[in-house]
């Protein structure tokens, strides 16, 4: 089969006029970026209570993938074969994992968002503006502290770092200002990637752009010598970096290999960040689709939960049902089987596996979650496997189905599409019921999601941790939801436990006050929130060959 890239330059790309022309979007409101794309005013949004949100989310990841991406466009291209207006709505990728492990995260095969360079690449420069926006309130607030240095003004604490879409490990941890006087306040520092930081959270989070102004305003930059937090409106630069952000706060539309529409905003990690793409990318999505796929980064004990606990709490979104994206490498891994043999037919280890997903069904049907199994189906799969897992997801209250949108585009996602229809029209999701209650102190919230969500027997709080929770006490705040930062690939804060890991001590190491964003991050383990590159980086393979892009998938 030809690579993602092929697949991409041999689509005869449509006008980006014709795209919105499909979904019943007034051409002479979109902002053209190029041909074939094109940010759409957020004013246009008036969401249709009736249209459908389907949320596509996984099991744990592994090291042989499980394309949960390139199934939310491919299901979207099936709910199209069927006759459903359809739109996807995805993150933007970030450059730190394209040029570093991934290579791209634009879907794959047939079920691909288009062009996929540019959206690999800068694609309408949202994260250029979020990176340039925390940035700016970086150097301002250096400026402060130089101007006010050994006055009652200067800040006693300065927490904001800088960020940079670019894996960098160099830059975890830095001094600034060292040298003259004249180069400002010697200060301890550091980055964190772009899609961490609370710009790109507030940015997606926020519901027009009075909302992203008020949030930017609340975001906590230090403390000062009386223990009062600092925030962006006592330094008085809100505006000038609302204004920084006046494009990137709208929708970007582009289309899929099947030149269906797809709206492609905003890219949060789910392992260090709530994981979902923009709201009002999703609003807009549910003002002229019928039937709306969206995703949730990573396994759904991280994207998933911050799906719901935090993007459709805050949005008031319910969705209408779940897919958990499964494949028979994945589970095999995840029950034990070497990384050499998962190609192999092996239905024990696929059925020792099957509790991994096991324990994601559960947490979604938790939430009052309808949820239809996703099997991506390769050519070594064998029918005794996958008639095994049709009749396991019946004995467990969920809907199986194969798809093969990867190879086969929407015709190879029917299958898949028509048990999302079946299962909104006869079996729809309940309301949704959250983990915890927004009046659980910081504590309860945070042993609920690991009691319920991760199977831990105990939750310990380290001395950083307890410390931070005082300070949220004091200053009224343990109201707000909690973001968990934690590794994707284990239910523990430990990456080496597979399959469903039980009776472990889920370990918190810092609490860090995201106002604007609205919730407290709440970080596990040794997670970092700037990534380093791997020892044979995706950049070495990425070239500009004859004119055209190569290494991106």
């Amino acid at each position: 089969m030809k690579s993602d890239i092929e697949i991409a330059r041999e689509i005869n790309l449509k006008p980006i006029q014709e795209i919105a022309q499909h979904i019943g979007l007034p051409t002479d409101e979109l902002m053209p970026y190029g041909k074939h794309k094109a940010k759409v005013p957020a004013q246009l949004i008036n969401a249709n209570q009736a249209a459908n949100l389907i949320l596509v989310t996984a099991i744990t990841p592994t090291k042989a993938g499980i394309g949960k991406t390139t199934t939310s466009v491919g299901l979207s291209l099936g709910l199209e074969k069927l006759g459903k207006k359809t739109v996807v709505a995805l993150r933007e990728p970030s450059l730190g994992p394209c040029f570093g492990m991934k290579g791209g995260a634009a879907g794959g095969g047939y079920a691909q968002v288009l062009p996929m360079e540019d959206i690999n690449l800068h694609f309408t420069g949202d994260f250029h503006a979020i990176t340039s926006a925390h940035n700016m309130i970086s150097a301002l607030l250096d400026n402060y502290q130089y101007q006010h240095r050994n006055t009652d003004r200067q800040l006693k604490q300065v927490l904001w770092k800088r960020v940079l879409d670019v894996n960098d490990r160099a830059l975890r941890q830095i001094v600034t200002g060292l040298g003259a006087i004249a180069n400002g306040v010697t200060t301890e520092s550091g980055f964190d990637i772009t899609p961490a930081s609370e710009i790109m959270a507030i940015l997606c989070l926020a519901n027009n752009m009075e909302d992203l102004r008020s949030r930017i305003e609340r975001i906590i930059l230090g403390y000062t010598f009386d223990n009062q937090p600092f925030t962006v409106k006592d330094l008085g630069v809100a505006g000038a970096i609302t204004v920084l952000l006046k494009d990137a706060i709208h929708p970007n539309l582009v289309q899929t290999t099947e030149h269906t529409a797809a709206f492609i905003h905003g890219g949060p990690f789910a392992n260090i960040a709530h994981g979902c793409n923009s709201v009002v990318a999703t609003q807009m999505a549910l003002t002229f689709g019928d039937y709306v796929i969206t995703e949730a980064g990573f396994g759904a004990d991280l994207g998933a939960e911050k799906f719901f606990n935090i993007k459709c709490r805050q949005a008031g979104l319910q969705p209408k049902a779940t897919v958990i994206v499964v494949t028979s490498q994945a589970l095999k891994l995840h029950g034990g089987v070497p990384e050499s043999d998962i190609s192999k037919p092996n239905l024990e280890g696929l059925k020792n596996g099957l509790a991994n997903l096991e324990k994601h069904v559960t947490n979604v049907q938790s939430f009052g979650q309808s949820v239809v199994i996703g099997f991506n189906q390769y050519g070594f799969d064998t029918e005794e496997e996958m008639n095994y897992m049709r009749k396991w997801s019946q004995e467990h209250n969920a809907t199986f189905a194969i798809n093969n949108g990867f190879s086969k585009g929407g015709e190879g996602a029917k299958e898949l599409a028509q048990a999302v229809v079946d299962t909104v029209e006869n079996r729809p999701s309940q309301p949704l019921q959250f983990t915890y209650d927004l009046t659980d102190d910081i504590p309860t919230k945070i042993e609920k999601i690991a009691a319920k969500i991760y199977g831990a027997k105990e939750v310990s709080l380290g001395k950083k941790a307890t410390s931070k929770l005082k300070r949220i006490k004091r200053l009224g705040l343990e109201h707000l939801p909690i973001c968990i930062a934690k590794t994707q690939y284990s239910f523990s804060d430990n990456a080496k436990q597979l399959g469903v890991a039980k009776d472990f001590v889920f370990s918190i190491e810092d609490l860090v006050i995201n106002a604007g964003a609205g919730f407290i991050v709440v970080i596990a383990g040794n997670i970092m929130r700037m990534p380093g590159l791997p020892k044979e980086p995706q950049a070495k393979h990425i070239d500009m060959v004859n004119g055209n892009i190569v290494g991106l998938s």
